[in-house]
């Protein structure tokens, strides 16, 4: 689909030199969200299924969860028929269940750019980079505390990125802004560096209200009334934990009919069991707690069921990415989404190297494509992710970026139409011949094959003499030229300058706060 700023300018000409103009063109397209024509892979049967849903049933009603410093969530709960003893909440067989019925299984994320829009659920994937690394690291700078002109950076590489479909949110964590008055500089470059949808601020209750407001702002308060434009991440604190600062952001967003991922926040091992049954017993428990709860505060309020989940290295205490229990889980997780009929959040660029490196993409490939036969949704960190997420990697960003139109392509699946069977090439080339000049493969040849426009596939001769770069050089590269082509999408002038004094006028309301 075209940017909403216009169609990149082609150079005209004959034969080679117009080839080579359309490669080297300054591009904004940006690819429409997946639509899965592959199926899910499913790795648990019904009695598996059934067997973790009991078992997460058991634990609301026998162990609970707890809801803390929130005395008007355990009144919603108390109201709702549930066991509240002081900060802990026993939900009854069914109960929860029964309340999650109300949201619905799909819904569409507006972006200010209509042509950008997203379907979250069903079929469908959308992609979302890094969220909330404090460090940023790049080829020539090294490892850092992220500034606001970095997250600015990100946002504009992933304004750039065809295959990204979503600006995210906390792409890094501004370190240069003071703690209460980062969150408006974040929304702020959301808002005007792209026309991508955007994630809302969580970080306490009063944060998600600026994030409502400064939508109303960009869309009209009527339009933010009656839809949604804003995703935002609400981390449960596991086991069993649901802390009120993340409660009173869901409930925000929750009210302003706003999305919210309710999100475990898993470390098999440390914040969950070692076994992949038990993980899912308990992933299961908070996120229906979790979405129960959004249903109290607003009943058909959109949110989406999160499954963030690694594992922990026995000797060293660190995480672990792209594992085969992760997968596990993540696999179960997407079917226990789906029998609740809710869209579905896991997978992303995991890895836990220091660098971009083999072991970067070993990880990375493994999550991947993992979260895309999971049946994923919405994948947040799909790209820029490094060091356990601690960092977000501009070289890092852009490679992951890369490879995401792998997924398109592999959900695509298998092409049965007449052009898709090819029997008027095999006819015309025949025994012996070869497809290279058929008109089956003149007509195709742009559009058959995925193409990275990162990875070197020149000769050896060739890759020597332009320096014999790796692929974070040729990263780098590319982190240069996308920021340089940067082209910021248009805005109603009237609405950056609301902005703009919105932002103002909340960071001159308060002192500096930096804890």
């Amino acid at each position: 689909m075209s940017d909403v700023a216009g169609e990149a300018r082609r150079t005209r000409g004959g034969g080679g030199s117009a080839r080579r103009a359309e490669r080297t063109a300054v591009s904004l397209e940006s690819a429409k969200f997946i639509q899965r024509n592959i199926p899910n892979f499913e790795i648990l049967n019904d009695e598996a299924l059934s067997i973790i849903e009991w078992n997460a049933d058991t634990v609301l009603e026998e162990i609970g969860v707890n809801f803390v410093e929130n005395p008007g969530a355990l009144a919603l709960w108390k109201a709702a028929g549930a066991d509240v003893q002081g900060e802990r909440v026993r939900i009854p067989r069914g109960l929860a269940r029964k309340l999650c019925a109300t949201a619905p299984s799909s819904f569409t994320q507006h972006a200010r750019n209509p042509a950008r829009n997203v379907e979250i659920g069903g079929r469908n994937l959308v992609l979302a980079p890094v969220y909330g690394p404090p460090f940023v690291r790049d080829i020539e700078g090294g490892r850092r505390y992220a500034t606001l002109n970095d997250f600015q950076n990100f946002v504009k590489l992933g304004y750039m990125s065809k295959w990204l479909h979503h600006s995210g949110g906390t792409v890094c964590e501004p370190t240069d802004v003071p703690v209460n008055k980062r969150h408006l500089d974040m929304l702020h470059a959301h808002m005007v560096l792209s026309d991508k949808p955007y994630m809302g601020s969580v970080t306490e209750p009063s944060r998600a209200v600026d994030s409502v407001e400064m939508a109303k702002i960009l869309f009209g308060s009527d339009f933010v009334d009656q839809n949604t434009v804003m995703t935002s991440l609400i981390n449960i604190n596991s086991p069993l934990t649901f802390d009120g600062i993340m409660m009173g952001a869901l409930e925000v967003f929750a009210r302003a009919n706003q999305a919210s991922i309710i999100s475990p926040f898993i470390v098999g091992g440390a914040m969950a069991p070692v076994t992949v049954a038990g993980t899912l017993t308990q992933v299961l428990a908070e996120v229906l707690a979790g979405v129960a709860y959004s249903q109290l505060v607003r009943p058909g309020a959109p949110v989406i069921f999160g499954a963030f989940v690694t594992s922990i290295d026995m000797n060293s205490g660190a995480p672990t990415f792209g594992t085969p229990e992760a997968a596990h889980i993540t696999y179960g997780a997407g079917q226990l989404a789906r029998r609740m009929n809710l869209p579905y959040r896991s997978g992303g660029s995991f890895c836990g190297s220091k660098l971009p490196d083999a072991q970067a993409a070993y990880e990375t490939a493994n999550s991947l494509n993992m979260a895309l036969l999971a049946g994923v949704n919405f994948m947040l960190h799909a790209c820029g992710w490094l060091e356990g997420g601690l960092v977000s990697s501009y070289e890092k960003f852009v490679m992951d970026a890369d490879q995401l139109g792998t997924l398109h392509h592999l959900a695509q699946g298998v092409m049965m139409d007449t052009n898709g069977q090819a029997m008027d090439a095999i006819r015309e080339v025949g025994p012996g011949g070869h497809y290279l000049g058929c008109a089956h493969t003149q007509g195709n040849f742009k559009s058959a094959f995925w193409r990275s426009d990162l990875l070197d596939y020149k000769p050896f001769e060739t890759w020597a003499e332009e320096g014999a770069r790796d692929t974070q050089a040729l990263a780098a590269e590319r982190v240069k030229k996308q920021l340089s082509d940067y082209q910021q999408p248009s805005l109603d002038p009237a609405i950056r300058e609301a902005l703009d004094a919105y932002v103002a006028q909340k960071k001159a309301s308060m002192p500096d706060a930096f804890i």
